[in-house]
């Protein structure tokens, strides 16, 4: 006998060719922690009673994967309010970096920071982000800049991940910003200099760098990519946010699993990001707080069979976001993606970004048992409602994630 199953709901399993892979008068087995049969209702071999230690019925609500927050810089100390007012006044991203403000005063903060006061400080903005469905989140480092500091970061990142019910992903970003004691060519030597000891102490899931006028040049990046490479870490990428540096390219040269914020990526870039399987990350809550008006190049990653994820890409300075939930609405509003596209950006294609494809992201049998119970009419309303959660339930392998978990 399985040990649950789920009867009349309504199942968008992100599968197929269908919209939203919806099945009608759906059901659900879960056994171990995995989906053990997923279909149409009618088509269960005997009487649910009959089949599963516990029966539930879903009473016809919806029911979608978990959701994936596939790229965050969610451990840091500190807060960039102000900087936030300096950017209202007319100063741009750029000069604030110049600066010294920007990535490097969270650095600071980070630094100053012990792990017990990052971790307390990440609790409550996880669990905004679980409150909505996110059963996994990427957590990148990028705020210490030095092994000792991104370390520590990546260790707060794998605690939070022990301690709540959710799957944490994570991402060493050693390469994210230049310290003020040094340059991008001698920074980015210590970055491949660190490789080894973050391959070795097991904290790291996949590297990632800042590609940009502003941080690492690509001859720079690459150098990064090749430690990863012969590390055996994947790697990913910011990519082409504030120019066209052929981030996108040279991620998907180096097989990167995402390139992300990709604004100024060019036609070459998404032809070369769709030969390499490289999924596309929008991050729409940096494109609001930054005020850009670029638009990555959404047709053409559709007409390349691109997938596009979408994520919070919460951090303190451009995108200080906890709510995936709006990332749907803003995706469909700024960068006119459709409602089951969204969808898709936090649940398949999320998943294919994490490399985690093959386990999660779709109602399939045999995948892990995350999902999410809604309350809604129609899958679009979790994009085109703005501020509200008709979340009634998730499961996280299986298992109810209760309200006490949630903060």
């Amino acid at each position: 006998m399985w040990d649950h199953l789920y009867r009349d709901g309504r199942l968008a399993t992100m599968a197929g060719t269908d919209p939203y892979g919806a099945i009608d008068g759906g059901a659900l087995a879960v056994e171990g922690g995995r989906l053990a049969w997923v279909g149409p209702e009618s088509e269960l071999p005997r009487p649910a009673e009959t089949l599963a230690r516990t029966v539930s019925d879903l009473g016809g609500r919806w029911v979608t994967p978990g959701l994936i927050d596939c790229h965050t810089h969610l451990v840091y100390g500190g807060n960039r309010a102000a900087e936030f007012e300096l950017r209202l006044k007319g100063a741009s991203y750029e000069e604030i970096a110049r600066a010294g403000g920007g990535i490097i005063s969270t650095v600071e903060a980070t630094r100053q920071a012990d792990e017990e006061s990052l971790f307390q400080a990440a609790l409550p903005r996880l669990a905004a982000l679980m409150a909505e469905g996110v059963t996994t989140i990427e957590i990148k480092s990028g705020y210490g800049l030095n092994l000792e500091h991104e370390l520590k970061q990546l260790r707060v990142a794998r605690q939070l991940g022990a301690v709540l019910p959710v799957t944490v992903k994570t991402t060493f970003l050693g390469a994210h910003a230049v310290p003020p004691d040094s340059d991008a060519e001698a920074y980015g030597e210590a970055v491949v200099a660190m490789m080894p000891e973050v391959a070795a102490s097991g904290l790291a899931d996949a590297v990632d760098a800042f590609c940009e006028s502003i941080a690492f040049s690509p001859e720079q990046t690459a150098r990064v990519f090749q430690a990863a490479r012969h590390h055996r870490l994947p790697v990913k990428l910011h990519a082409d946010q504030l120019s066209d540096l052929g981030g996108a390219a040279l991620a998907a040269r180096f097989g990167a699993l995402s390139a992300d914020h990709l604004e100024y990526t060019s036609e070459d870039g998404v032809a070369a990001m769709a030969e390499a399987g490289t999924v596309a990350v929008l991050l729409p809550g940096a494109f609001y707080v930054l005020r850009e008006t670029k638009l990555p190049p959404i047709e053409s990653f559709r007409s390349n069979g691109v997938p596009i994820a979408l994520a919070t890409d919460s951090n303190p300075g451009s995108a200080p976001v906890t709510s995936l939930l709006l990332m749907l609405s803003m995706g469909c509003t700024f960068f006119r993606l459709t409602p089951e596209e969204a969808l898709a950006g936090v649940t398949r294609h999320a998943a294919k970004a994490l490399g985690l494809q093959d386990s999660h992201g779709t109602l399939e049998v045999g995948k892990v048992a995350d999902l999410c119970v809604w309350d809604i009419e129609t899958p679009a309303e979790l994009a085109y409602r703005v501020g509200y959660n008709p979340l009634a339930f998730a499961l996280k392998a299986g298992v109810p994630i209760s309200e006490a978990h949630r903060v």
